[in-house]
């Protein structure tokens, strides 16, 4: 096992630069989570549990009213709960041998941070469908830009402002239908300064971006949490939906002789959900496949 080991080397930084890489393709590839609440303060598996407070009335009083005092009371609202996560490369021996240790690192950190990066923004899409301040659409129903103003203007309702950034989440396809619709009042191109524009690109957001319309952005994803042919968006502040790292990408290397290789364990611990849903539109939508 001599010639295998030294193969390797030190395991512990080739696994600490894989780590990092992994981590940083999470962060380039996952443009969701900048868009909603993070936590990141806690750790461990404690459920973190959110409070709402009664909403204050302001009242016209004459001069010397006693002022009459209102409840101020928290009451129990959203939980996040962390699970762990978890999945295992092995890399034989007989690979590291015919590849160079470069190619091997880098495939193992763009694949393990690709699908840490699919599965958070599939746990953030797949709760769009949970937000309560309204619904517009239905299944098997086409995306349609009434629609989407529709929800943009419920979105405006619920949260009592018309100034309050919002952004909208649908799905490619559905991004499709609208573009193929050559000109719609309210629709923009975004025009940006070059170097913004060069750095959402290398981001990752430029490609996510679709458009504007209303004044509100509008972001396309392909992550499909229920494989069905309808898909759950969103209209939606930064405070309607929420993920809580308690441990961000870990990986930890592990020498198995016996089967002649190294095993490259990744695991992360986490937890998502919706953090004040009644703030936040569902858009339910025809999400097939476009032909032409």
């Amino acid at each position: 096992m001599t010639a295998g080991n030294n193969i390797w080397g030190n395991v512990s930084s080739i696994a600490q630069r894989v780590e990092s890489d992994a981590i940083h393709v999470v962060r380039e590839v996952n443009f969701l989570e900048p868009m909603i609440t993070s936590f990141g303060e806690m750790t461990g598996a404690n459920v973190r549990r959110g409070y709402k407070f009664d909403s204050v009335t302001v009242n016209q009083v004459s001069d010397a009213d006693d002022l009459v005092s209102q409840t101020f009371t928290p009451s129990a609202d959203q939980d996040l709960t962390p699970y762990e996560y978890a999945a295992q490369y092995f890399i034989t021996d007989t690979r590291a041998e015919s590849m160079l240790p470069e190619n091997i690192l880098n495939d193992a950190a763009v694949e393990l941070g690709l699908g840490a990066a699919d599965l958070v923004m599939s746990h953030i899409c797949g709760d769009f469908a949970s937000l309560t301040g309204g619904t517009v659409g239905a299944a098997g129903t086409a995306i349609t830009f009434s629609y989407l103003a529709a929800a943009i203007a419920q979105a405006r309702n619920v949260n009592n402002s018309a100034s309050k950034p919002l952004v909208a989440v649908i799905h490619g396809y559905q991004a499709a239908v609208l573009q193929q619709t050559a000109s719609v009042a309210g629709a923009t191109a975004r025009a940006d300064a070059p170097g913004f524009t060069q750095d959402m690109t290398v981001r990752g957001i430029g490609a996510a971006y679709a458009f504007t319309f209303d004044g509100v952005p509008v972001y396309q994803v392909f992550q499909d949490p229920d494989g069905d042919v309808d898909f759950n968006g969103g209209v939606f502040p930064r405070e309607a939906l929420a993920v809580d790292w308690r441990r961000r990408i870990k990986i930890e290397p592990q020498r198995d002789a016996s089967r002649r290789g190294l095993e490259l364990n990744m695991s992360f611990l986490y937890a998502h959900g919706v953090w004040r849903p009644d703030r936040g539109i569902s858009m339910v939508f025809d999400a097939t496949a476009p032909t032409s």
